[in-house]
């Protein structure tokens, strides 16, 4: 049961890692630029949710109707300001830039809140199910399917709206796109809202129960690296399934292994893959 137990809490928390990557891996299928900034908006979101319920006592999962299209024209803004000055640029500047706006961010959250431990206090936040002798967080159930509702949301947008034909254009031949009349610029802005959006969602449903501090982006950007690469890089339904995987690895991990060693087994399987599969668990074998 320890073991069942961890692997359905690592599962839970997985769906969440899933959605934050399905934002980054997007990003990267439309423009190939890795937003290595993608935690620290996670972050700016979770604060925005944070002081939304200390100032009015709004719930979290309320606070949604607010982050979401505030991050989603944020992620706008960076895109038409910044990302796409060095849309053609090579990989090295554009990691920079994506740098750099990280560490504005951390800095400025830093500056402004300081860096200490907040959480948001929720009447549910310890409640838990027992499902078939197992203990299932109130929470972490709420946050894993509203992340898998809103995955599936996104691509049923990629695959049946004009919008998702249009950004997988641009992520396919972005010349014939601009052939026959695609906006390049603004669908590249719309994409990167969309992954804003996202991660803003994701922070939201992290909320009840876990911490809000100006380094809390950070870990999660590296999980989604990992997440990313295992699913195939530009799948975003990849990037999701792989989440999941995470999860599960992680949650094993905290059964298996000491403390901070938890992780360990997510980065050994990520090894693994690489050498055995390089272009991921669900992608395609790119030629050289």
């Amino acid at each position: 049961m320890l073991y069942a137990q961890s692997i359905v809490s690592g599962l839970l928390i997985g769906g969440v890692y899933g959605l934050i990557a399905v934002g980054l891996s997007t990003v990267f299928g439309v423009m190939k630029i890795i937003n290595f900034a993608h935690g620290t908006i996670m972050m700016i979101g979770m604060f925005v949710v944070y002081w939304i319920w200390r100032t009015l006592g709004v719930d979290p999962y309320v606070s949604l109707l607010i982050v979401v299209p505030l991050l989603f024209l944020f992620g706008i803004a960076v895109q038409l300001l910044l990302v796409e000055r060095v849309i053609d640029a090579p990989a090295d500047q554009q990691l920079i830039l994506t740098m750099g706006l990280s560490l504005f961010l951390l800095g400025g959250a830093q500056l402004v809140w300081g860096a200490d431990f907040r959480t948001v206090q929720v009447p549910y936040g310890n409640s838990a199910l027992d499902i078939l002798g197992v203990s299932v967080s109130v929470p972490r159930l709420i946050a894993f399917a509203a992340a898998g509702l809103l995955a599936a949301g996104l691509f049923a947008l990629l695959r049946h709206t004009d919008l998702g034909r249009s950004i997988r254009a641009v992520a396919e031949q972005p010349d014939a796109a601009a052939a026959v009349g695609i906006n390049l610029p603004w669908t590249r802005a719309l994409t990167f809202g969309i992954a804003t959006g996202c991660v803003g969602v994701a922070g939201t449903l992290l909320t009840p129960f876990f911490y809000v501090t100006p380094q809390v982006g950070e870990p999660f950007t590296l999980i989604a690296f990992v997440v990313v690469a295992l699913g195939g890089l530009g799948n975003p339904a990849g990037a999701f399934a792989a989440g999941l995987l995470v999860g599960a690895l992680e949650g094993l991990g905290g059964a298996l292994l000491p403390g901070s060693t938890r992780q360990l087994l997510i980065f050994v399987v990520f090894l693994l893959v690489l050498v055995v599969r390089p272009q991921g668990l669900f992608g395609r074998r790119i030629a050289l």
